[in-house]
């Protein structure tokens, strides 16, 4: 999944197409794209696209800087917000009876991320917006376990965690630079994820985006990126790019994965919470 394809997940591609209309009945007319006649505003963070063509069935379709479809609409007049700050284009269709006619693309520039979309403080703790923060892993307590209902269900029958000191505890993985993992609102739900190697210092990076449910602290990464981790437990969990979101603040994230395919018979389902602190 390209870049902005989580800010479509947001938006919801909120303007699905209506039924289209029969186009033997619109008049046979010869249109030149010069005569086709639109206007796109835009005040902020909302944008208004308008035809006043007459006699044509009207096609929108809004786009980011790297060409990902954002949303399309065959209505009339389309409003809808682009909460991020950058630069969009949207492209008109006029269909005719005799085909469709295309105009010339519009460019929309967004000078700044909507505030209120972002006003939620999670949004800032986790990736001080626009500017970006990079997550490490904290070898101070590095990794833990918990049980299905921790945090958030404290009267549930699955309710613990246990989340050890590295000192004492070495063996739950090497003490060395893991990689790590940067979230950015720059014109989209943006992570890059670079991931040291087990056996070897070799690091491999991978970059696309994340979509962030407050709500319900659960997080999830596409585009092939997956979690930011350590140690040798990789293939104890079957997914990790779904996640839940058991701590954060400006100075502590703790993300978890589900182990669902224990090597070891005898641990069961639950939670690996691993445990990151702001790059320095």
């Amino acid at each position: 999944m390209t870049k902005m394809l989580a800010a479509a997940m947001v938006l919801g591609l909120m303007f699905s197409c209506e039924p289209q209309e029969d186009r033997e009945s619109l008049p046979a007319i010869t249109l030149d794209p010069a005569e086709i006649n639109i206007s796109v505003t835009n005040v902020g963070n909302e944008v208004t696209m308008t035809n006043s063509t007459p006699d044509v069935i009207p096609y929108w379709s809004y786009k980011d800087a790297a060409g990902n479809e954002l949303g399309h609409s065959n209505q009339q007049q389309v409003v809808t917000i682009f909460p991020f700050a950058g630069t969009y284009s949207v492209d008109f269709t006029a269909y005719t009876r005799g085909g469709a006619v295309v105009a010339a693309s519009r460019p929309v520039v967004i000078a700044e991320n909507n505030a209120e979309y972002f006003s939620a403080p999670e949004w800032d703790m986790l990736t001080n917006g626009v500017e970006g923060k990079t997550w490490v892993l904290d070898m101070a307590s590095p990794i833990g376990w918990a049980g299905f209902d921790y945090p958030y269900n404290p009267l549930g029958s699955d309710y613990w965690n246990w989340f050890p000191d590295y000192a004492g505890n070495e063996w739950v993985m090497p003490n060395k630079n893991w990689g790590e993992m940067t979230f950015d609102l720059d014109g989209g739900y943006n992570i890059s994820v670079t991931q040291t190697a087990l056996n070897t210092n070799d690091q491999t990076t991978k970059a696309a985006n994340f979509s962030y449910d407050i709500a319900k602290h659960t997080m999830v990464l596409n585009g092939g990126v997956e979690m930011l981790f350590g140690g040798d437990y990789y293939p104890d969990v079957s997914n990790w790019s779904n996640l839940q979101v058991v701590e954060l603040s400006d100075s502590s994230l703790r993300l978890s994965v589900v182990r669902d395919q224990a090597r070891n018979p005898a641990d069961g389902p639950c939670q690996i919470v691993f445990h990151f602190k702001p790059k320095e």
